[in-house]
């Protein structure tokens, strides 16, 4: 039953497969009852139709059947609910009947339905419109019963009728191609071109069904997946019901059939073309493109001239590429005559095919390997060059005089000449690999090639791809003999200006230890014990600085022997020299003058310690005054020293600490006077009242 012949019944809508499902996955079938009185003739009709798009799978599910009866009569709904029974009684699981608000509550009770369940085959309930979600999601039922499914009855009908037709031309269609095609693969030649001739034309146009199947498959897919008019999708003639499945299988069998068809019409007139092409193709590959290929062999002795001999390969395979193309479509034609073709054609054709292939396969094999070469030459070349490059510069810093400010600019200059030397041997390794790489490429070359001898130019190119690599090795030879030169000459300059530092710098320490001695040794002692242990420790600070001076001496020594080996003038060692005498000059002065005073401290405490701890019980001690008049003078003679500065080789003067802590010790060896006078003055006293008893 085709939907054009009941198409005024289809159009009032008597029942519809909205896409919505059950929750068992069974398709929804909604019968819209209204006030008029409703034709239960045209309903079966809408119902066997209905119930044919469904397939057996999806009817095996079960149906829900949604009898809306909220504008009909009770007998009316009674009636289609046993219609059911004889049109689809295996296929309905479940009659939901939507009752109206207030209405058949009184009737209903003279036929209950679920009493019925055995007679009837299904169950049947009584729903308001409101409750009916209580078995069926909203997203399955339509508008009219407070679902969100979109379902546009005259859309899905129209669908249906373009698919009808579709089906039904497309069929026919088929037919009559396999009827042509099958009569071209049958009987002898003159028979296929008999039936070629009366079957040439189809009845309707492939192209038009294949549009049509193409347009609807498309607006099927579209509305699965978008939806329809922006709404929820709905999909009432998707894969289980008609939908794309049924479509897609007949335009595959079409597409099929019309290729079929299409390449029997061709057959004909393709053989001798295909011949010809053939020909042409085998000769120019054979003849003009293997003659191109003949004249190029060097690889070129710099980048320019690889990327010259690169860019001509590039208009050889340019021209090559042209009859490739022509190849590749006359063996896809081929390739059809064959699938097509008698028993007696297949050798013909097979032998051809392989001809075509064989000299195609072997002139794009020897221009792969021509690229191939020309590449790894140009690899070769441009790291032959940044190699050169860098022993180029690496030559030039050679070249420059060395003439660094400081030690620091020195290893700083170091390093960068081991990064240059350590950056060369990392540039040569890769040529190495490069160049040996090129040559195993070029000894793969067979001389079948091209048909000639290519012994020679092959010696051509390994002889300049080892002297690149040779002379690379000489100069990075040669390049590491003057890094090594350079190295030691500047790591004797790093020693030169290190030797320079430290003469300075113990020219520095002297110089505090000169500071060190003026302003903080004044003391010259209580007693006799602290000023010797003074002493002592002056001669230990007398030693540290001997070896200061000693060590800068050294130094300076070292400087003059390493100015002689650079050939080269010491730009600080003739100022720190005579620096560093003056101010030992100047120390030893000062070191002799803080001599003598303690020394003549010392002999003053000992000599007034000695008198002042005598007994006065004891005066045949004293006989001699001399010894007061020596500790006086001694005293005198210290405090006059004490007042005079110290007098340096070059007429400077210096003192000795702060005029206070002079004044200080001054008055400490004053008091030791006072001392040995009041013991003098004791003394006296009983040699004057001697003569007087």
């Amino acid at each position: 039953m085709e939907a054009s012949v009941i198409l005024p019944i289809l159009k009032k809508k008597l029942a519809f497969l909205s896409g919505g499902k059950d929750r068992r996955s069974g398709l929804i079938l909604t019968i819209p009852l209204c006030l008029e009185q409703t034709s239960m003739d045209e309903l079966s009709v809408t119902l066997d139709y209905l119930l044919s798009i469904p397939s057996e799978k999806c009817k095996a599910r079960g149906f829900t059947v949604i009898v809306d009866g909220r504008k009909s009569q009770w007998n009316v709904v009674k009636t289609v609910v046993l219609m059911l029974q004889n049109v689809v009684p295996a296929e309905v699981s479940l009659v939901c009947v939507v009752k109206p608000d207030e209405f058949w509550d009184k009737k209903v009770t003279h036929f209950c339905f679920w009493k019925e369940k055995d007679r009837l085959g299904f169950e049947v309930i009584l729903v308001s419109a409101n409750k009916l979600t209580r078995y069926i999601e909203p997203c399955q039922l339509t508008e009219d019963f407070g679902g969100t499914l979109t379902y546009d009855h005259m859309d899905w009908l129209n669908k249906r009728l373009v698919f009808e037709k579709f089906t039904k031309e497309s069929t026919s269609l088929l037919d009559e191609l396999a009827l042509i095609n099958n009569g071209s693969d049958k009987g002898t030649q003159q028979e296929r071109e008999r039936s070629i001739d009366l079957n040439f034309l189809p009845s309707v146009d492939p192209e038009t069904v294949l549009q049509t199947g193409h347009e609807l498959l498309s607006e099927l897919q579209q509305r699965r997946f978008n939806g329809s008019d922006g709404g929820v999708s709905w999909s009432p003639m998707d894969d289980e019901l008609l939908a794309q499945p049924q479509v897609m299988k007949l335009l595959d069998s079409l597409r099929e059939q019309y290729t079929r068809y299409q390449e029997v019409c061709r057959q004909r007139s393709k053989r001798t073309q295909l011949e010809e092409i053939q020909q042409k193709v085998v000769n120019w590959l054979e003849g003009p493109g293997s003659e191109q290929l003949r004249t190029q062999w060097g690889i070129g002795d710099s980048i320019r001239a690889s990327q010259a001999l690169q860019q001509k390969h590039e208009e050889i395979e340019s021209q090559h590429s042209e009859w490739f193309a022509v190849y590749v479509e006359l063996n896809q034609q081929i390739a059809a005559l064959l699938n097509a073709g008698d028993e007696e054609d297949l050798v013909e054709l097979k032998a051809l095919q392989q001809q075509l292939s064989d000299v195609c396969y072997r002139q794009a094999s020897q221009l792969e390997f021509r690229q191939n070469l020309l590449q790894a030459a140009l690899e070769f070349h441009s790291v032959a060059q940044d190699l050169s490059q860098q022993l180029d510069g690496l030559l030039g810093m050679l070249c420059v005089d060395v003439a660094p400010a400081d030690g620091a600019s020195i290893q700083q200059t170091l390093k960068l000449l081991e990064e240059k030397l350590k950056s060369v041997d990392l540039g040569l390794q890769g040529l190495r690999e490069k160049g040996q790489s090129l040559l195993d490429q070029i000894s793969n070359q067979a001389s079948w090639a091209y048909g000639k001898d290519v012994t020679i130019e092959n010696k051509e190119n390994v002889d300049h791809i080892q002297g690149v690599m040779e002379d690379m090795q000489l100069r990075k030879q040669r390049c590491e003999d003057m890094v090594d030169v350079r190295r030691l000459k500047m790591l004797q300059m790093v020693q030169l200006f290190k030797c320079e530092e430290d003469a300075a710098q113990a020219v520095e320490w002297l110089s505090e230890l000169l500071d060190a001695l003026l302003k903080t040794h004044i003391r010259l002692g209580d007693d006799a014990q602290e000023t010797k242990v003074l002493l002592e420790k002056h001669r230990k600070f007398v030693d540290v600085a001997q070896s200061t001076y000693d060590y800068g001496r050294q130094l300076l020594q070292a400087t003059v022997v390493l100015c002689q080996s650079l050939r080269c003038t010491s730009r600080s060692s003739g100022d720190t020299l005579p620096r560093l005498n003056r101010v030992w000059k100047q120390f030893t002065v000062t070191s002799e003058e803080r001599v003598h005073r303690l020394e003549t401290a010392v002999a003053f405490h000992s000599s007034a310690e000695k008198i002042l701890q005598e007994c006065p019980e004891q005066p045949e001690a004293f006989n001699e005054m001399e010894q007061f008049d020596e500790i006086e003078a001694v005293g005198k003679s210290l405090l006059d020293r004490l007042t005079v500065p110290v007098v340096y080789p070059d007429g400077s003067e210096q003192y000795f600490g702060s005029p206070s802590d002079m004044a200080s010790a001054a008055e400490h060896i004053r008091e030791k006077m006072k001392l040995v006078s009041l013991k003098k003055q004791q003394l006296r006293q009983p040699e004057a009242t001697a003569p007087e008893s």
